[in-house]
């Protein structure tokens, strides 16, 4: 069974972030359902495994996959994989790309295209259902994403604000203060005059 899978998604962080993040396989298993990364062969290429469930069936995958394009200029990665299944006669083929793309608000959209070939028991459960679970897997890879990148926005932001609304109040009670040292100023003015005065009404007598 051969199918494709075309997702995108909007990250609220810079397009050099979320980049990085993806270029990166220990990150990217992070955030995918049922992966691990078993072996970093080298930059573009490394060895996983993946479980998977459909309906009642729940399967193991092993395989390996690269990297055969990182194209640093269009921000775009192209990822070929192979898998067999484990204790099985399945097995599968990815062929994968992701591009980012610059938002206007300063965020950046993520776009998937994938083609998958399913060979084994899995695909008894029809083209529907396996598009599915693409599609829930996709989407909770997506969130985990935004979760692990737009928190980092979200702490500068409130670090930010936080030191902004110290020097808020810090100005508010500057300005607060500037009227009470102004009377406490005149009140011992005041008093200096009318000791003054008091000691020249006292001579006069």
């Amino acid at each position: 069974m051969a199918f494709k899978i075309e997702e995108r998604f909007e990250v609220q962080a810079p397009i050099d972030q979320v980049w990085k993040y993806l270029i990166d396989p220990k990150s990217v298993v992070q955030c995918l359902p049922g992966a691990e990364l078993l072996e970093m062969q080298d930059e573009h290429n490394f060895l996983g495994a993946i479980k998977v469930k459909v309906g009642p069936l729940a399967m193991s995958y092993k395989g390996h996959a690269k990297f055969t394009e990182v194209n640093e200029q269009t921000h775009q990665v192209r990822m070929v994989g192979e898998a067999r299944e484990v204790g099985g006669s399945g097995s599968t083929k990815v062929s994968m790309l992701s591009t980012v793309a610059p938002l206007p608000n300063g965020g950046s959209e993520v776009v998937v295209n994938a083609e998958v070939d399913l060979v084994g028991k899995i695909v008894q459960f029809g083209r529907g259902m396996i598009e599915e679970v693409s599609r829930q897997m996709f989407r909770q890879f997506s969130t985990c994403v935004r979760q692990r990148l737009e928190v980092v926005e979200e702490t500068q932001a409130t670090a930010q604000n936080t030191a902004a609304h110290v020097a808020d109040n810090a100005d508010n009670k500057a300005v607060a203060a500037a009227p009470l040292a102004f009377r406490a100023l005149w009140a011992i003015i005041a008093r200096f005059f009318r000791r003054l005065i008091g000691k020249d009404e006292y001579r006069s007598r």
